[in-house]
Protein backbone atom coordinates (compact mmCIF):
# COMPACT_ATOMS: atom_id res chain seq x y z
CA UNK A 1 0.00 0.00 0.00
CA UNK A 2 1.95 2.99 -1.30
CA UNK A 3 -0.05 5.56 0.69
CA UNK A 4 0.28 3.92 4.11
CA UNK A 5 3.28 5.97 5.32
CA UNK A 6 1.51 9.20 4.29
CA UNK A 7 -1.61 8.46 6.32
CA UNK A 8 0.25 8.95 9.57
CA UNK A 9 1.80 12.18 8.34
CA UNK A 10 -1.35 13.92 7.09
CA UNK A 11 -1.95 15.73 10.41
CA UNK A 12 1.70 16.80 10.40
CA UNK A 13 1.29 18.05 6.83
CA UNK A 14 -1.73 20.10 7.82
CA UNK A 15 0.06 21.50 10.85
CA UNK A 16 3.56 22.04 9.51
CA UNK A 17 3.36 22.27 5.73
CA UNK A 18 0.34 24.43 5.24
CA UNK A 19 -1.07 27.77 6.14
CA UNK A 20 -0.75 27.20 9.88
CA UNK A 21 3.05 27.23 9.71
CA UNK A 22 3.69 29.92 7.15
CA UNK A 23 1.15 32.60 8.01
CA UNK A 24 2.67 33.40 11.43
CA UNK A 25 6.05 33.85 9.72
CA UNK A 26 4.53 36.17 7.12
CA UNK A 27 2.83 38.20 9.84
CA UNK A 28 6.04 38.54 11.86
CA UNK A 29 7.95 39.83 8.85
CA UNK A 30 5.15 42.23 7.85
CA UNK A 31 4.90 40.59 4.42
CA UNK A 32 1.13 40.33 4.63
CA UNK A 33 -1.89 41.97 6.19
CA UNK A 34 -2.90 41.34 9.78
CA UNK A 35 -4.48 37.92 10.09
CA UNK A 36 -8.00 39.34 10.16
CA UNK A 37 -7.44 40.23 6.48
CA UNK A 38 -6.34 36.74 5.36
CA UNK A 39 -8.70 34.32 3.62
CA UNK A 40 -8.13 30.59 3.29
CA UNK A 41 -9.92 28.93 0.38
CA UNK A 42 -9.98 25.38 -1.02
CA UNK A 43 -12.21 22.89 -2.77
CA UNK A 44 -12.60 19.13 -2.38
CA UNK A 45 -9.43 17.88 -0.64
CA UNK A 46 -8.54 21.57 -0.31
CA UNK A 47 -11.84 22.02 1.54
CA UNK A 48 -10.62 19.40 4.02
CA UNK A 49 -7.44 21.44 4.46
CA UNK A 50 -9.49 24.61 5.07
CA UNK A 51 -11.61 22.89 7.73
CA UNK A 52 -8.61 21.36 9.48
CA UNK A 53 -6.64 24.64 9.43
CA UNK A 54 -9.41 26.80 10.85
CA UNK A 55 -10.08 24.23 13.57
CA UNK A 56 -6.43 24.16 14.57
CA UNK A 57 -5.58 27.88 14.23
CA UNK A 58 -8.78 29.95 13.84
CA UNK A 59 -6.98 33.14 14.86
CA UNK A 60 -4.86 33.08 11.69
CA UNK A 61 -7.74 33.84 9.34
CA UNK A 62 -10.33 36.53 8.83
CA UNK A 63 -12.31 34.41 6.43
CA UNK A 64 -12.55 30.79 5.26
CA UNK A 65 -14.22 29.36 2.17
CA UNK A 66 -14.38 25.58 1.85
CA UNK A 67 -15.98 24.04 -1.22
CA UNK A 68 -17.26 20.47 -1.46
CA UNK A 69 -14.86 19.41 1.29
CA UNK A 70 -14.36 15.99 2.84
CA UNK A 71 -15.19 17.02 6.41
CA UNK A 72 -16.06 13.76 8.18
CA UNK A 73 -12.89 11.68 8.11
CA UNK A 74 -14.38 8.98 10.30
CA UNK A 75 -17.28 8.09 7.99
CA UNK A 76 -16.27 9.31 4.52
CA UNK A 77 -15.90 5.72 3.33
CA UNK A 78 -19.61 5.08 3.92
CA UNK A 79 -20.87 7.72 1.46
CA UNK A 80 -20.94 7.72 -2.35
CA UNK A 81 -17.48 6.80 -3.68
CA UNK A 82 -15.68 7.50 -0.40
CA UNK A 83 -14.62 3.87 0.00
CA UNK A 84 -12.27 4.41 -2.95
CA UNK A 85 -10.31 6.95 -0.88
CA UNK A 86 -9.37 4.49 1.87
CA UNK A 87 -6.09 3.82 0.09
CA UNK A 88 -5.29 7.55 0.40
CA UNK A 89 -6.66 8.41 3.84
CA UNK A 90 -7.00 5.11 5.63
CA UNK A 91 -10.26 3.90 7.14
CA UNK A 92 -11.63 4.73 10.59
CA UNK A 93 -12.85 1.15 10.91
CA UNK A 94 -9.17 0.23 11.30
CA UNK A 95 -8.10 1.23 14.86
CA UNK A 96 -4.61 2.24 13.68
CA UNK A 97 -6.01 4.59 11.00
CA UNK A 98 -8.64 5.93 13.40
CA UNK A 99 -5.88 7.33 15.64
CA UNK A 100 -4.64 9.53 12.80
CA UNK A 101 -7.96 10.46 11.20
CA UNK A 102 -9.52 11.71 14.44
CA UNK A 103 -6.71 14.24 14.87
CA UNK A 104 -7.68 16.32 11.85
CA UNK A 105 -11.27 15.39 10.93
CA UNK A 106 -12.95 18.82 10.68
CA UNK A 107 -16.35 17.61 11.95
CA UNK A 108 -14.75 16.15 15.07
CA UNK A 109 -12.35 18.95 16.00
CA UNK A 110 -14.43 22.14 16.25
CA UNK A 111 -13.42 23.72 19.55
CA UNK A 112 -15.03 26.30 21.77
CA UNK A 113 -12.96 29.03 23.35
CA UNK A 114 -11.79 31.03 20.34
CA UNK A 115 -13.79 32.88 17.73
CA UNK A 116 -13.64 31.33 14.30
CA UNK A 117 -13.23 33.40 11.15
CA UNK A 118 -16.21 34.05 8.91
CA UNK A 119 -16.92 30.67 7.28
CA UNK A 120 -18.66 29.90 4.00
CA UNK A 121 -19.10 26.25 3.07
CA UNK A 122 -20.04 25.54 -0.54
CA UNK A 123 -21.64 22.28 -1.56
CA UNK A 124 -23.90 20.90 -4.27
CA UNK A 125 -27.05 18.87 -3.83
CA UNK A 126 -26.12 16.38 -6.59
CA UNK A 127 -22.45 15.89 -5.69
CA UNK A 128 -21.78 12.17 -6.08
CA UNK A 129 -18.08 12.43 -5.21
CA UNK A 130 -18.15 14.28 -1.90
CA UNK A 131 -21.63 13.98 -0.47
CA UNK A 132 -23.11 17.32 0.66
CA UNK A 133 -23.65 15.80 4.08
CA UNK A 134 -19.94 16.48 4.79
CA UNK A 135 -20.61 20.22 4.62
CA UNK A 136 -23.95 19.89 6.45
CA UNK A 137 -22.30 18.01 9.31
CA UNK A 138 -19.41 20.46 9.57
CA UNK A 139 -21.75 23.45 9.63
CA UNK A 140 -23.86 21.72 12.28
CA UNK A 141 -20.73 21.16 14.39
CA UNK A 142 -19.70 24.82 13.97
CA UNK A 143 -23.18 26.08 14.86
CA UNK A 144 -23.49 23.70 17.83
CA UNK A 145 -20.12 24.56 19.35
CA UNK A 146 -19.86 28.24 18.42
CA UNK A 147 -23.20 29.56 17.19
CA UNK A 148 -24.48 30.79 20.56
CA UNK A 149 -21.13 31.90 21.96
CA UNK A 150 -20.98 35.68 22.50
CA UNK A 151 -17.43 35.87 21.13
CA UNK A 152 -18.44 34.27 17.80
CA UNK A 153 -19.44 37.39 15.88
CA UNK A 154 -18.42 36.13 12.44
CA UNK A 155 -21.01 34.31 10.32
CA UNK A 156 -20.95 30.53 9.87
CA UNK A 157 -22.77 29.91 6.58
CA UNK A 158 -23.44 27.32 3.92
CA UNK A 159 -24.25 27.78 0.23
CA UNK A 160 -25.92 24.83 -1.47
CA UNK A 161 -25.88 24.85 -5.26
CA UNK A 162 -28.84 23.03 -6.77
CA UNK A 163 -28.92 20.68 -9.73
CA UNK A 164 -25.11 20.49 -9.87
CA UNK A 165 -22.41 18.10 -8.75
CA UNK A 166 -18.79 18.23 -7.63
CA UNK A 167 -17.80 21.01 -10.00
CA UNK A 168 -17.06 19.91 -13.54
CA UNK A 169 -19.76 20.27 -16.16
CA UNK A 170 -21.61 23.16 -14.56
CA UNK A 171 -23.08 25.81 -16.82
CA UNK A 172 -21.20 29.11 -17.00
CA UNK A 173 -24.06 30.94 -15.29
CA UNK A 174 -23.70 28.69 -12.20
CA UNK A 175 -19.94 29.23 -12.07
CA UNK A 176 -20.34 33.00 -12.34
CA UNK A 177 -22.98 33.06 -9.59
CA UNK A 178 -20.85 30.94 -7.26
CA UNK A 179 -17.76 33.07 -7.81
CA UNK A 180 -19.75 36.28 -7.30
CA UNK A 181 -21.10 34.89 -4.01
CA UNK A 182 -17.62 33.80 -2.86
CA UNK A 183 -15.91 37.10 -3.70
CA UNK A 184 -18.74 39.08 -2.13
CA UNK A 185 -18.51 36.99 1.04
CA UNK A 186 -14.74 37.47 1.20
CA UNK A 187 -15.00 41.22 0.59
CA UNK A 188 -17.67 41.69 3.25
CA UNK A 189 -15.93 39.42 5.77
CA UNK A 190 -12.54 41.10 5.41
CA UNK A 191 -13.88 44.63 5.05
CA UNK A 192 -12.44 45.05 1.58
CA UNK A 193 -13.42 47.83 -0.78
CA UNK A 194 -13.87 47.29 -4.52
CA UNK A 195 -11.87 49.53 -6.81
CA UNK A 196 -13.02 50.04 -10.38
Amino acid sequence: DRHYPLRRQRQMCIRDRSYTLYIPSLLLTNLTFPSDRICINGDSNGGLLVGACINQRPELFGCAVAGVGVMDMLKFHKYTIGAAWCSDFGCADNPEDFKYLIKYSPVHNVKKGKPYPAVLLNTADHDDRVSPLHSYKYLAALQTELGSEPYQENPLLIRVDTKTGHGAGRPTSKIIQEQADIYSFIALSLGLNWKD
